[in-house]
């Protein structure tokens, strides 16, 4: 069976976010229950299955956000947080 598409912001309400130089900050929950993005007070928040072990929970948020934004996890570079939940993507 197949999994139902994730509900996600408005890709421009995500690049909104993002400052002049294409910085977005952004809060992950790692191991949660089902993968989400939303945003909340003003600040994207991440939830994804993955768990935070050799970087898998970081490769999964930049995948869930590539998808979001419709761009290719390439053109996303973990800038700031790779073992730390709160994190600074670039959009390039």
């Amino acid at each position: 069976m197949a999994r139902p598409r994730l509900e996600t912001p408005d890709p421009a309400a995500i690049r909104a976010l993002a400052d002049d130089a294409g910085r977005l900050a952004l809060r992950v929950t790692p191991g949660a229950r089902a993968e989400a993005l939303e945003i909340a007070e003003g600040r994207l928040v991440a939830r994804v299955r993955a768990r935070p072990e050799g970087g898998k929970a970081n490769d999964a948020v930049l995948a869930l956000l590539a998808d979001a934004l419709g761009v290719g996890a390439s053109r996303l570079e973990l800038l700031r947080g790779a073992i730390a939940r709160d994190k600074l993507v670039r959009i390039g």
